[in-house]
């Protein structure tokens, strides 16, 4: 790896390390989801699950779409989605 895909992967690491980002980004890989029902399933705030989804919007991690008063975020580089899944398989007891 060169030097500057390293940073890249620090970096992107870094904005995936918080326990509620992780979460949000096992909740994405199965749908897109709105800040409510995101709250829903991690029992905290909106204001709370929305700074999270800023710093995941501004790794390029996440992405959203519009659709009338409600904002559906989702995660747009499949190579997240692969790196949870080989996280959860090797870190969780039960892999999905």
């Amino acid at each position: 790896m060169v030097h500057q895909e390293v940073e890249d992967l620090a970096l992107l690491l870094k904005s995936m390390s918080h326990p509620i980002r992780l979460q949000i980004l096992c909740l994405l890989q199965e749908r897109e989801m709105t800040v409510g029902e995101i709250r829903n399933e991690v029992q905290t705030t909106s204001a709370n699950v929305s700074q999270h989804l800023g710093v995941l919007r501004n790794q390029g991690v996440i992405g959203f779409r519009r659709d009338a008063n409600f904002i559906y975020n989702r995660i747009t580089d499949t190579r997240v989605t692969d790196l949870i899944t080989a996280m959860r398989h090797l870190f969780c007891r039960k892999p999905s």
